[in-house]
């Protein structure tokens, strides 16, 4: 990025209230080669909280000319930042960990202001954005591969591990800051360089991070361009210098992505939507089950990716988990999580977001689904939806195929095992599953036989650092967390020395 380019200042970021009525709130620009950078565009997006309807932030819409300043910067910044050894890289992470620990409470303020995020989830989101940073740390420096060794006479053959160049990271909407760690925490312990595209709805955290991290990270090596995904999203897929794209998204962004990079042939990293079946069997413990859908079906508002919402239960306990389950939804704390943390489930994360699943709704009720609790929209401000459990569900019904994406939770009954295995096999949707059983063989044999990346026994939507998360066919491909997606960021490269004489 050359000096001539304008530099515009703005507040510091943070989660307090919102410009007054009729005061339109000054837009925050990107984050590029070290600095705040206006870009080229003059264009702007609002950023509204959804548990009042009301906006508290614009940012630019980037260009594509943008997307090539951020590039060239990371371009730039590669070049010294692939150099440093893992121990360099791991102790800047580790220095990076802290200062998110140092401005947790800002993070977590700010996320829930921006995607209505009850305050102890949004905290969670910040101690996992602080963990990922420190593993991917430890990580780095103990990565493993094969020996070297005599594989043709008089040549020695080593294996070396590479970082792929300029990353473009474009994150999601329902987890905005843990997915941005989860895309740069590898990323940059793998020795690449980063530009991000956060989605234009819940952009402020990754800005601010981008700011706190500006004194810890090498100028460019972490550039931040907010805008929409047609043009942004586009440039960075098709950009020539780009060389890997990591998405985390819709299956249509996916798609999207995946055909745009085809041209140059660049590398795709794809985590997309989920359709968790969560089989219950009648000799499972009701009330966890009940307790497990209701954090993973309806925390988070359902928007979750690997959400626990359709639930397919043995018949003769089919009474009692609805049952539990419409007592565990009535009584959970629902509204604007400003109000303090005994607030469980807040809203969805804008308007249009909220017709979509109302639009899921009115379809299954016209198939004549019934909802045992919740299934409508309230009245007043903010985009809200009650949890919602639906009964009564016919065969091959679009509530039971299809990511809704809400705190919609459907109950299907089986007799047989085998037809629940093939009932929770039968969709597009590869990502992760859950088994709830005290039968110790069933437990140990029922994951095998399921099709997801992820499949949990007596628990649902639990997560490690230190193990993989992405999943199967329309799910997508790669892996987050582990040591896994330090190999997706990397590549490698056979050294072959002829030492005869």
């Amino acid at each position: 990025m050359t000096e001539t380019r304008p530099q515009i200042e703005a507040a510091p970021l943070t989660g307090d209230d919102p410009a007054p009525v009729g005061v339109e709130p000054e837009a925050l620009p990107h984050f590029v080669d070290g600095a705040r950078w206006a870009g080229t565009g003059t264009e702007t997006h609002p950023v509204v909280n959804p548990a009042t309807g009301r906006p508290i932030a614009r940012v630019m819409c980037g260009t594509a000319a943008d997307v090539d300043q951020a590039v060239a910067a990371a371009r730039r910044a590669f070049a010294g930042w692939r150099q440093k050894t893992p121990k360099d890289r791991a102790d800047v992470l580790l220095e990076a960990a802290a200062v998110v620990e140092t401005h947790a409470e800002e993070l977590a303020r700010l996320e829930s202001a921006n995607a209505g995020k009850p305050m102890p989830l949004a905290r969670e989101d910040v101690a996992g954005t602080i963990d990922t940073l420190r593993f991917m740390a430890g990580a780095v420096r103990a990565q493993q591969s094969a020996s070297a060794g005599e594989y043709v006479a008089g040549h020695t053959s080593m294996i070396v591990r590479e970082p792929v160049g300029v990353v473009a990271a474009i994150t999601p909407w329902n987890y905005p800051l843990l997915t941005t760690a989860w895309k740069i925490g590898p990323i940059l312990a793998a020795g690449n360089a980063c530009v991000l595209k956060p989605s234009e709805q819940t952009p402020l955290t990754a800005l601010r991070l981008a700011e706190l991290l500006a004194d810890v990270l090498p100028a460019g090596v972490l550039n931040v361009v907010t805008g929409d995904g047609p043009v942004v999203g586009e440039a960075l897929a098709t950009h020539p210098d780009v060389a890997l794209v990591s998405v985390t998204g819709s299956v249509r962004s996916g798609q999207a992505v995946a055909r745009a990079a085809a041209e140059s042939l660049k590398r795709v990293h794809l985590e997309l939507g989920g359709k968790a079946p969560v089989l219950v069997f009648a000799d499972a413990d009701l009330d966890a089950v009940a307790d497990g859908v209701a954090f993973a079906g309806f925390g988070n508002s359902g928007q979750d990716c690997g959400a626990a919402c359709r639930v397919l239960v043995e018949e003769s306990v089919y009474d009692d988990l609805v049952a539990r389950l419409v007592f565990r939804a009535e009584a959970l704390a629902v509204g604007d999580p400003a109000e303090g943390d005994h607030i469980e489930m807040g809203p969805l994360v804008t308007q249009a977001h909220r017709d979509r699943v109302v639009g899921f709704l009115d379809r299954a009720y016209a198939e004549g689904v019934r909802a045992a609790t919740g299934g409508k929209a309230p009245d007043g401000d903010g985009f809200f939806i009650p949890p919602t459990v639906l009964v009564n569900i016919p065969d091959g019904a679009e509530c039971t195929r299809e990511e809704i994406f809400g705190p919609v939770v459907t109950v299907e009954t089986f007799t047989r095992e085998d037809a629940a295995v093939t009932a929770a096999n039968g969709t597009r949707y590869g990502l992760s599953a859950s088994v709830w059983t005290e039968n110790a063989r069933r437990a140990a044999d029922l994951p095998g036989r399921l099709d997801f990346g992820t499949v949990w026994v007596n628990d649902h939507l639990a997560f490690a650092t230190e193990m993989p998360w992405g999943g199967f066919k329309s799910s997508g491909y790669g892996r987050d967390l582990s040591a896994y997606a330090l190999d997706d960021y990397s590549r490698t490269k056979h050294v072959m020395v002829n030492r005869t004489r």
